[in-house]
């Protein structure tokens, strides 16, 4: 193109003819034509080859089950009473014996799809009919009532965006670098919009006696999952929560009925909720007694930690994830139990410089908020770190900082900055530094 250029520079036309580019010799015109031809023809064959291999692959469901060459050509699948994700599409949670983990480093946004959102249980998912599963409130009310999932749809509802965390989320971190991917490290953590009544409205249809101070809730799985709840403060912000995503809860979610309390450990967000009881004094569950409780150094144990810290993770790049040299986009995920998150830094030299990352609309308290940051890797070992710092000031602690004060004898609330080292190759593993 160059020389083409130069030689029209050089000899400005004078006329018509003069402005048509020099024909090629017939030699040189005939082998650029053959030579043209026989990569079209590679081309062509190649590419009919793999459209080939892709036509005979099968898809399930109603209308075309195979994949054509045109999707112009062929009408597609009519209408389905429940939609479904596309056939090439391959995420799932990681499942376990009692949970399945979220594929955090494969999601977009801060809404995880209802599928994808992280399970525990305690003695497996119970089948649940709605019509008839009751919820019991008594106690210390001046009208104990049941109610049937009909009745609680009845009261005005509330919708909100929240996470929950389980309070083991991370724990194979505290001795070693044990997840591989952040799936593994961070997948018990899922945020969802969920819509129910107000605990605050439903108490006051029973008459709450003042001197009511804890409520037991308890689940109707066959583990029948309790936990005690400090009453002031669940009043604030608890809803019982019939739906999620805009659809009736998944069965793993607490199907029909489930307790949120924004912000705290998911364990005391009881699912398949059947009874409320108030009380003037914790119950002293299995649950709350033999676990979730802290182990401290000295051998003492904390008890009723109930809000989950300030955390943070990168998803991208993150464990198992491959990086090439040249602009990189550093995305992560961060949260806070107490509130909305103010700030998340970022380093690529493991905590040596902290550069302010970008957060993402909505910022949102006990929400997951997502953040970015531009970053050029230069092909040599890079340490990628997050951290975060929430509206209380609480900022997301160094793994030493956090072994320093709780030790390494817990099994809840790990919450130190995670770190991912980017070897010379570009792959990405799960290190502590």
């Amino acid at each position: 193109m160059a020389n083409d250029d130069q030689a029209r520079a050089d000899h400005p036309p004078n006329d018509e003819a003069a402005a048509e580019p020099p024909a090629a010799p017939p030699s040189a015109l005939s082998r650029r034509t053959l030579l043209t031809g026989a990569a079209s023809l590679a081309g062509l064959t190649a590419a009919q080859s793999v459209l080939s291999s892709l036509n005979a692959a099968p898809i399930s469901g109603p209308g075309p089950t195979r994949i054509t060459e045109d999707p112009t050509k062929v009408p597609g699948r009519p209408p389905s009473p429940y939609g479904k994700r596309a056939t090439f599409e391959r995420t799932t949670r990681l499942a376990g014996a009692t949970s399945s983990l979220t594929p955090l480093q494969a999601l977009h946004g801060i809404v995880t799809p209802s599928a994808l959102h992280f399970e525990r249980h305690h003695n497996g998912v119970p089948v649940i009919e709605p019509a008839r599963h009751r919820l019991l409130v008594h106690g210390l009310v001046e009208r104990p009532m049941t109610f049937t999932l009909e009745e609680i749809t009845r009261f005005p509802s509330r919708s909100r965006l929240a996470f929950i965390e389980c309070s083991g989320n991370s724990r194979g971190e505290w001795h070693t670098p044990a997840g591989r991917t952040v799936q593994e490290t961070h997948g018990l953590f899922s945020t969802s919009e969920w819509t129910g009544v107000p605990l605050a409205l439903l108490l006051r249809e029973v008459g709450a006696k003042p001197e009511a101070t804890w409520m037991l809730a308890e689940g109707s799985d066959a583990a029948v999952m309790s936990r005690s709840i400090p009453l002031a403060l669940a009043l604030e912000e608890a809803l019982i929560c019939y739906a999620q995503n805009g659809e009736a809860l998944r069965p793993e979610q607490g199907y029909p009925l489930r307790l949120l309390l924004p912000g705290w450990e998911g364990n005391a967000n009881i699912k398949w909720l059947r009874r409320l009881k108030l009380g003037t004094a914790p119950f002293m569950t299995r649950d709350e007694t033999a676990h979730y409780t802290d182990l401290m150094p000295d051998g003492t144990a904390r008890q009723f930690t109930l809000d989950m810290d300030a955390k943070s993770v990168i998803t991208s790049p993150s464990g198992g994830q491959q990086v090439r040299a040249g602009f990189v986009e550093i995305r992560g995920l961060a949260w806070s139990g107490r509130g909305r998150i103010t700030g998340v830094d970022v380093s690529t030299d493991g905590g040596q410089a902290w550069h302010q990352a970008q957060l993402d609309d909505p910022v949102l308290p006990k929400c997951a908020t997502a953040f970015r940051f531009p970053w050029r890797w230069d092909g040599q070992e890079a340490t990628l770190q997050s951290r975060c710092t929430d509206e209380t000031g609480y900022v997301q602690p160094t793994r030493q900082a956090l072994v320093a004060v709780r030790g390494i004898n817990s099994s809840y609330h790990y919450n130190a900055i995670q770190s991912w080292l980017v070897t010379l190759d570009g792959a990405v593993r799960n290190v502590h530094v």
